[in-house]
């Protein structure tokens, strides 16, 4: 088993900035992709970005370029550097741990609680 505990969430006005981590506990934290997803209300969950054991990340369309997603494997931690934030990207942002760094939630095996941020305008 993998547990994983966000942090870092909170309430931000548009253009402004935060930093997610995630921290890993149980296995080897270097054994695993990381993946960043968020679920506004009333929408389906879907991919932010995705980091593979190897350092190669993967991010959805829409935050290309504002987001970026980064890992300390001495810290057992994955980062998501949000800036440029807009009132879009409200929603409850989960980590996930699994095989590969993918779009799809599928390969990920672990996932963390939430942690919720709000962007206002």
């Amino acid at each position: 088993q993998v547990q994983l505990v966000e942090s870092g969430g909170g309430l931000v006005q548009a253009g402004g900035s935060l930093r997610l981590s995630c921290r890993a506990s149980g296995r080897p934290f270097s054994n695993y992709a990381m993946g960043w997803f968020r679920q506004a209300p009333g929408k389906e969950r879907e991919f932010v970005a995705g980091i593979s054991k190897n350092g190669y990340t993967v991010y959805t369309d829409s935050v290309k370029g504002r987001f970026t997603i980064s890992r300390d494997n001495a810290k057992n931690t994955v980062y998501l550097q949000m800036n440029s934030l807009k009132p879009e990207d409200t929603a409850v942002y989960y980590c996930a741990a699994g095989d590969m760094a993918s779009y799809s939630a599928s390969p990920y095996d672990f996932w963390g609680q939430g942690t919720q941020v709000t962007v206002s305008s």
